[in-house]
């Protein structure tokens, strides 16, 4: 779930954990590489995720400062 990270409901101004409440989902979203779907409770960005192996694995420099691995 993609939501305020101030409050359990979807208020960032009721802080903690109110009750009472009805949590409204403005929007559903498939992330089926990951299986699994993201209920949106809010205006927000989300962050996309890595893929299994993140290119930052390939990268490396050599001796003389020069990066490696940046394109393929």
């Amino acid at each position: 779930m993609a939501k305020t990270q101030y409050s359990f409901s979807h208020e960032m101004k009721e802080l903690g954990a109110p009750s009472g409440f009805t949590l409204p989902i403005r929007e559903l979203r498939l992330n089926a590489g990951a299986g699994f779907i993201v209920a949106v409770c809010g205006t927000m960005m989300t962050m996309p995720g890595l893929p299994r192996i993140p290119a930052a694995e390939n990268m490396d420099m050599d001796e003389d400062g020069n990066l490696l691995g940046m394109f393929g």
